[in-house]
């Protein structure tokens, strides 16, 4: 009996999406099963205000990976990435930190608070630098698996010796951002509280955790993975929003002949013999394949979509145990004119093409944390705003802007028993509150605005604790240990079951190395 696809993908998010691409590209029948009524996932577009438009989860580009813009050919399927122009401003009381891509005007903004801070910054950025590039030959490879065979002690192997090409300077600088905390790693280096802020802020995207938890120094290294048409460490938007970029990549998949199916969820992973043999829908058709590549969070994958048996006792735990919290805040707001920050006052537009920040200090940063802890959300957010409509005018009417708010820390489940539902308004007016106090005309200028918190996040998208990432990007969870220890290298417990999504090395963000990776190992088994 003919099969209704070589392989299924589950959930037509980027990374399954970029999967799906490199599998129709080499031929193989492909059938894309996504839950909901478009394509995108995290990276997705919408019209949340009467002409305004914008993206709507992520909403930056960096990390997507030069080599899957020009695999699936992407910009000839119509994405336009448009570098930032500018830097950051980060936003300070009664003052500012303004770091332009001017290094000169860079390094005299820092000198102005402290001069031997900018006399290390050249260094500091060097060393991460070259770090990152080292790692980012690792993130397109797959992990050795802990316990595995022959194929994953080669890996560990070229791991090794590609580590091993970083000079001794370099390699301690490898070792202290894996194993210290963000705070600590900067203390060493600068003194400048406004500076070691706008560090900072790298090390808790997308991460609940204060800056002096050991370990969350490699998020500075996560970030600077990316780049945008060919300059490194560079930042972007996409034109039409993030959407485009799912756009892009399913005219690709299409055009090599795969089947996108959309408010198509699927229930079950059907399985003969230990093998996967399709899936179930929830409309209770039985599709049948000989692979299916899941790009869902490793919980609903090995809980809820395979037998609760497919893993042992020890995998059981380690499962349930998975730690995802990202803690993170969005939204998007539709503005009569722009802000007018008071300590910018007659200095021109030009910083709105660029990170505008709430992130004053290491300091600011612990309290939103331990704030959140105790109380559910920070009463003093961190803050990432962006304003795409200064570089995109066709997400704004004439004369209006978009905003987007990228805010921490605000935990997925409140204290005494309360509901995301009843006090989003509540944290919403604390974010716009906190950036009016910088900028007064913000809260007027406001004539809609879009709140994802936490549980909006986890029912939209199904991640499981509103983590963006698919899990903590904590050392425990990372490499060979993603999602758990014996299943790093995409391939499931159950034989023909391939993990895709941002729960697999080398975790979150809009990259599509999840997707590209495991269909090599898809490619690799067929």
């Amino acid at each position: 009996m003919a099969m209704d696809a070589d392989v299924i993908v589950i959930g037509a998010g980027h990374n399954g999406l970029t999967c799906a691409g490199y599998l129709a590209r080499a031929g193989l029948r492909v059938l894309m099963l996504e839950s909901r009524p478009v394509v995108g996932g995290a990276a997705v577009t919408e019209e949340f205000h009467p002409g305004f438009r914008n993206s709507v989860y992520s909403y930056s580009v960096s990390l997507l990976h030069p080599r899957v813009i020009a695999d699936l050919q992407l910009e000839q399927h119509g994405l336009d990435i448009l570098e930032r122009p500018a830097g950051t401003l980060s936003l300070l009381e009664n003052d500012h930190l303004l770091l332009t891509r001017d290094d000169a005007q860079a390094h005299a903004e820092v000198a102005r608070f402290s001069r031997r801070d900018a006399q290390r910054m050249e260094e500091f950025d060097s060393g991460i630098a070259t770090v990152a590039m080292a790692l980012r030959e690792l993130a397109v490879q797959s992990p050795p698996n802990i316990g595995g065979g022959w194929r994953d002690a080669v890996g560990l192997l070229k791991a090794g010796n590609l580590l091993r090409k970083l000079d001794k300077h370099h390699q301690t600088v490898l070792a202290e951002l894996m194993t210290r905390s963000l705070g600590d790693y900067l203390d060493t280096w600068f003194e400048g509280e406004a500076f070691k802020g706008v560090l900072g802020l790298e090390g808790v995207i997308g991460n609940f955790a204060e800056p002096y938890h050991a370990g969350t120094a490699y998020v500075l290294l996560h970030h600077a993975f990316g780049e945008v048409k060919g300059r490194a460490g560079a930042w972007g938007i996409a034109r039409g929003g993030m959407g485009a970029i799912s756009e892009s990549m399913a005219s690709f998949v299409r055009s090599k002949g795969a089947r996108i199916e959309t408010s198509s969820p699927v229930s079950k992973i059907l399985t003969r013999d230990g093998k996967a043999c399709g899936v179930l829908t929830a409309d209770g058709r039985e599709l049948t394949s000989r692979f299916v590549a899941a790009n869902v969070h490793p919980q609903i994958l090995l809980q809820k979509l395979l037998d609760s048996d497919s893993l042992d006792p020890p995998d059981q735990r380690r499962i349930e145990n998975y730690r995802s919290h990202s803690a993170t805040f969005r939204m998007n707001v539709a503005l009569s004119e722009l802000p007018r920050f008071t300590s910018m006052a007659g200095r021109g537009e030009e910083h709105f093409m660029g990170a505008i920040e709430v992130s004053p200090s290491l300091g600011y940063i612990q309290n939103a944390y331990y704030d959140a802890r105790q109380l559910g959300w920070s009463r003093k957010p961190v803050i990432s705003m962006q304003v795409p409509s200064t570089q995109d005018d066709s997400l704004a009417p004439p004369g209006g802007h978009v905003a987007s708010l990228f805010c921490q820390h605000f935990q997925r489940h409140l204290p005494d028993g309360r509901n995301w539902d009843d006090v989003r308004d509540e944290a919403a007016d604390v974010i716009v509150d906190t950036i009016d106090q910088y900028a007064p005309n913000f809260k007027a200028s406001i004539v809609g605005r879009q709140i994802k918190t936490p549980l909006d996040i986890e029912r939209d998208l199904n991640m499981v604790g509103g983590d963006i990432f698919h899990g903590a990007l904590h050392l425990d969870q990372f490499y060979s240990l993603r999602p758990i220890p014996g299943h790093a290298a995409y391939k499931m417990p159950v034989q023909g079951v391939y993990l895709c999504g941002s729960g697999a090395h080398p975790g979150g963000g809009v990259s599509g190395l999840p997707g590209h990776n495991a269909a090599n190992a898809i490619l690799r088994d067929r």
